[in-house]
């Protein structure tokens, strides 16, 4: 059983374990304030998908389709239906995406289109991440 103490010389409370309230609040902010971080990185609202789950989509007229690879990657090998935003270029060709469908994105290992979708959840477009 672990007990509150007051100690008089220092004005402070601790735990009969000898942890300092203080020191646990501190812990408790320290772990809110990551945690708070940590999330930012990856967007809400946003699935998922893998190669399998995107053959199934790649005729829905619904979507839209994103390769954020640099020119030269998407030249060398690339899936018909996406069309090529690199990253660098993406604030430039943001117009040429209709926020009434949604977007799959994709790049080689997904670190881009991470990237790519935090930019387009905050110009509030659907985005669906490979």
């Amino acid at each position: 059983m672990v007990m509150l103490i007051y100690s008089f010389n220092n004005g402070e409370y601790f735990f009969s374990d000898g942890g300092c309230i203080v020191e646990y609040i501190k812990y408790i902010v320290i772990a809110v304030i990551v945690i708070y971080f940590i999330t930012r990185m990856f967007p809400t609202n946003v699935r998922n998908i893998r190669s399998a789950q995107l053959k199934g989509e790649l005729n829905d007229k619904n979507k839209q389709f994103v390769d954020v690879r640099t020119s030269g990657e998407y030249k060398g090998n690339h899936i018909r239906q996406f069309q090529n935003i690199p990253l660098q270029l993406l604030e430039q060709k943001i117009n040429q995406l209709s926020k009434d469908k949604e977007i799959v994105v994709i790049c080689q290992s997904g670190m881009r289109s991470n990237r790519h979708v935090r930019f387009l959840k905050n110009e509030d477009l659907n985005m669906l991440p490979m």
